[in-house]
């Protein structure tokens, strides 16, 4: 099985370059992984030791990010080596500054793994929430390589749990111990045979307070908000643009909208642009001083994203009209600021938390959109339970990069 599967994917890495002729964001997965291990050999000269974290992509990165701050504290005499899978994480963290090396990870081929590990040769090695490759897990098993799934996300749906997933099962040995989010991952684990499992919940919480506590406003926000009421529509898609260009378009005069689109690029904003009938502008042309005089900014960057949260009265997370769904509530959440979401939020466990628990509201309709969102300008009362609920349920579920630490204290 490992052969076939091996040749699958030497067939793919060998198809690659001819399918990414017409797309940009395959050129950079392709051409990424292109010096990968001349960059790690040279890295290696000097022989240090190594720990390395893999993280699918961007959101995976921050998840992770806790637990590679603190790995560093414990280890201040090793390099870490961190890879992504996917260049929409890797071009926007390559220059990060808590990795010693920042890479692309070669695809999993028998031949790469055994490459890769032999040269990077890591005392301890992280994987973030998930990312399962059958090569480089066989590898670091036959190197008695002590291997951690952290934040691990586990569903009834996926292969492990299926009557043919016998080789992606085989596959798991090779973990040292299962850090997963909830009961459910530990007893589907369980279920196929594993007891090396704790339930230390998600980075992602640590990751938002550490940000929250550390947030400052720019004087550009500042200006932009003034008195009025501020709505931010972050990581929005065009289904969410749409619902909300329509409500903006009816909105009343004392309140000011701010969106910071999954997408930036020119087409999506001309899009956005297009439907508007207020007075809007863009983050990259407005001057300061025309700030106040505008009532919908586009931030066509990114990097803002936290500190426009920590600004709203009311925020509203999008990807929740589409699929996979929504993005991160936790990031406004944090702030106690009430959020609304999209009705596509079934596969994010906080988000359908806070969804029950009723402090992330929900819609499905732009008719739902219109309601509740008046219904959470008009009624102060209203918001601040919601924000507040919100709140409470990230401070509560903080700790587990702590839950990680102990139990690698203890190695």
């Amino acid at each position: 099985m490992y052969t076939l599967y091996s040749l699958l994917v030497r067939l793919v890495e060998l198809l690659l370059p001819l399918v990414a002729r017409n797309s940009v964001k395959l050129q950079q997965f392709v051409s990424g992984r292109a010096n990968v291990f001349a960059q790690l050999s040279d890295f290696m000269r000097s022989e240090p030791k190594t720990i390395w974290f893999h993280t699918a992509s961007l959101g995976e990165y921050e998840q992770g990010l806790p637990i590679m701050e603190e790995v560093k504290k414990q280890y201040p005499n090793h390099k870490v080596v961190l890879t992504f899978f996917s260049p929409s994480g890797y071009e926007i963290r390559k220059n990060n500054k808590i990795a010693d090396l920042t890479l692309y990870l070669p695809l999993d081929t028998a031949a790469n793994a055994r490459k890769f590990l032999n040269l990077l040769n890591p005392e301890l090695v992280f994987f973030v929430k998930y990312e399962y490759w059958p090569n480089y897990l066989r590898e670091m098993k036959r190197n008695n390589t002590k291997l951690f799934l952290v934040s691990g996300v586990f569903r009834s749906n996926q292969i492990f749990f299926k009557w043919y997933g016998g080789f992606y099962r085989k596959a798991l040995t090779a973990f040292t111990h299962f850090f997963v989010q909830n009961a459910t991952a530990a007893e589907l684990l369980r279920s196929i045979g594993f007891q090396n499992i704790s339930v230390s919940g998600d980075t992602r919480f640590d990751r938002v307070a550490t940000i929250a506590a550390n947030v400052k406003t720019p004087e550009w926000l500042t200006n932009f908000k003034g008195t009025d009421n501020l709505i931010v529509i972050g990581s929005s898609w065009p289904k969410d643009e749409q619902l909300w260009a329509n409500y903006i378009n009816s909105s009343a005069a004392d309140t000011k909208f701010l969106f910071a689109p999954h997408n930036i690029k020119a087409v999506q904003i001309t899009e956005l642009q297009q439907q508007l009938r207020v007075p809007f502008s863009t983050f990259s042309t407005i001057k300061l001083d025309e700030l106040p005089a505008t009532r919908v900014l586009i931030v066509d960057a990114i990097g803002f994203l936290t500190s426009l949260y920590a600004a709203a009265d009311i925020a509203y997370v999008g990807g929740g009209f589409g699929n996979p769904g929504v993005h991160n509530v936790l990031e406004p959440a944090v702030f106690g600021t009430p959020v609304v979401i999209g009705p596509n939020y079934s596969h994010f466990a906080e988000a359908t938390a806070l969804v029950q628990n009723g402090g992330v509201v929900s819609v499905d309709s732009e008719m739902a959109l219109r309601e509740k969102i008046d219904l959470l300008l008009n009624e102060p009362d209203v918001a601040a339970e919601v924000g507040h609920i919100a709140q409470t349920f990230v401070q509560m579920n903080t700790g587990a990069t702590a839950s990680v630490m102990k139990y690698l204290g203890n190695l």
